[in-house]
């Protein structure tokens, strides 16, 4: 693996940040795949078990991320984007080929495989940035995780504004530009998400900078919900609609407010000259290096930590004597929890199965709701289900932002685990599938919100949660592997329970169309035990990790291990 050069100084990591939450908008690809499959089933003369199919690739392009995992170790960040940008190239290029019948009579196979193509571009741009930015802020991992899975979140609303007010609702335009566009804007970003020298202490002025940009966040949602709704309501004219989507960009573009902020400071700063203390001899043209006091101590929780590591360190110098003259056969000791581990040292660990599992048993639950938003409003009268996706959105992005900072507080403050918070969201998504089989319109919105918080928050903690138990060293490979929880789940909740039943009830009603409380209400009922069961796996993993969390945030801010090779 060839050594990563990197970039010093404090404003290239929020450079970065800011460039990769472009690249994160970019990543929401697949949340666009309700916006033109009208159009694949209508041209390409589809039915409704191919379409679903089809969906499926989707998740499972977007979810298969292991060979990006891999990259991220081996080559520099703009490489693994630069393939990215090929994937989204080649893979929605081939779509819009076959549906604008330029390429006629694309078989269904190659199909399938384009859309795993294109949307697998989605985990080389999200793999890519994520870890380049929890390598750049480890300090700060879960602020960082919650920030960038937040605008992931939220790109299903931008591209639907895009598609409603620049497209003009044009499928086969949202296509092309999916092609064409998503690629240039990466190319254009990748030399600024680049890995920089990470700070070894908390620097105070960092919490401010975080708030700036969740601020921020969340006034571009509430942005996007009201944009939504203005279009689902009204018919905006161009000058209005563009005048919106500029607004939009201009949002998008403030986290680059905080490397800004940090140039105009550092420009006075020069100007004014170096702070000199009174005491100082400045006359002196004598200078003791030695006298000079670091401006920043290590934090408390640094100096346990190297409490907790002093035994094995005294000891390297008698380990390796006497190994030279063999007395003892030395062995490689195996890493601890809270310590970079490789996947294959992490797959043997209970709390990774723990993990994975738990996970699995949220978002594969979660991505049937996704998949099925549509027909569970049509099957209870609700037709325009505009209001609902643009419901979830927002919700799933509440959950992946507030569970971020609200986890984030209570770890430094109370040492307390973040799978608890999975296990909430687990509890609450329950409760969503019961209020789904209530069949009412009422508590079809209610869960549906209630939803898509279950769902940000699982995605949301589980990112911090792995490199927090498993080290930044090799995360990129085990974030992705947790990530397969994703297709496994479309594909035994949403194909095999939901679909199948689906299919049923509406055979017995004869017609492709199913309408009633009957069509959803035994996969809902299975959902919420699966979830249910999810929740008490996270009671028996927030025990066992309990007393990780305690040794990694003694001090109040978290410890680098020291063999941590971030």
């Amino acid at each position: 693996m060839s050594k990563l050069v990197l970039k010093g100084g404090s404003r290239p990591p929020w450079v970065g940040l800011a460039a990769a939450v472009w690249v994160q908008i970019a990543a929401g690809s697949s949340y666009n795949f309700s916006l033109y499959s009208h159009l694949l089933k209508s041209v390409l003369g589809l039915n409704q078990q191919q379409l679903t199919v089809l969906g499926v690739a989707n998740d499972i392009g977007e979810s298969v991320g292991l060979l990006p995992g891999l990259a991220c170790n081996r080559f520099p960040p703009w490489a693994v984007l630069l393939v990215g940008a090929v994937c989204c190239f080649v893979g929605y290029g081939a779509i819009w080929l076959a549906v604008s019948r330029t390429v006629p009579n694309l078989p269904y196979w190659l199909l399938w495989l384009t859309h795993c193509i294109a949307t697998n571009s989605n985990a080389w741009f999200g793999t890519a940035v994520l870890v380049t930015n929890m390598r750049n802020f480890p300090l700060s991992r879960g602020t960082v995780a919650g920030i960038l899975k937040g605008y992931v979140g939220l790109s299903a609303a931008v591209y639907t504004v895009i598609y409603s007010m620049v497209l003009r609702k044009s499928a086969l335009d949202l296509l092309l530009f999916l092609a064409i566009g998503i690629p240039i804007l990466c190319l254009a970003l990748m030399y600024f998400v680049r890995p920089c020298t990470p700070a070894s202490t908390e620097d105070p002025s960092e919490r401010n900078h975080f708030l700036f940009t969740q601020a921020a966040c969340v006034l571009l949602a509430v942005f996007l919900v009201s944009t939504t709704i203005l279009d689902a309501t009204t018919t905006p004219s161009n000058a209005v609609a563009y005048t919106l989507v500029a607004i939009m960009v201009v949002l998008l573009m403030s986290p680059l407010a905080v490397p800004i902020k940090m140039t105009i400071c550092s420009v006075k700063t020069k100007k004014l000259g170096p702070r000199v203390d009174s005491t100082e001899p400045l006359a002196s043209g004598e200078s003791d290096s030695s006298q000079i006091e670091p401006l920043l101590t290590p934090s408390s929780s640094a100096t346990n930590l190297g409490s907790f590591y002093e035994n094995d360190e005294s000891s390297d110098v008698e380990t390796l004597l006497a190994v030279g003259e063999g007395a003892i056969h030395k062995k490689k000791r195996k890493p601890k929890r809270g310590e970079d581990f490789k996947l294959r040292e992490a797959v043997i660990k209970a709390d990774f199965w723990l993990l994975w599992f738990l996970y699995f048993l949220g978002v594969g639950p979660g991505i049937t709701v996704l998949n099925n938003l549509s027909q569970i409003g049509i099957s209870l009268g609700v037709d325009d289900t505009t209001l609902l996706l643009a419901l979830f959105s927002f919700c799933n992005f509440v959950g992946r932002l507030g569970s971020g900072v609200i986890s984030e507080h209570f770890v430094r403050s109370r040492m307390i685990p973040r799978s608890l918070w999975m296990m909430f969201a687990l509890m609450l998504m329950s409760v969503a599938f019961l209020l789904y089989a209530s069949a009412h319109t009422v508590t079809l919105y209610v869960a549906t919100g209630l939803m898509g918080i279950s769902y940000g928050v699982l995605y949301a903690m589980m990112v911090p949660l792995a490199s927090e138990i498993f080290g930044l060293k090799n995360f990129g490979v085990i974030f992705n592997f947790m990530q397969l929880g994703n297709p496994i789940g479309a594909v035994l909740f949403s194909v095999l329970l939901a679909s199948t039943l689906y299919d049923n009830e509406a055979a017995k009603q004869g017609s492709i169309t199913c309408i009633g409380q009957e069509c959803f209400r035994v996969t809902f009922f299975v959902l919420s035990g699966v979830a249910g069961l999810g929740s008490i796996l996270c009671i028996i993993l927030t025990v066992r990790l309990r007393p990780v969390y305690q040794m990694l945030y003694a001090g109040g801010s978290f410890r680098l291990p020291q063999n941590s090779g971030h």
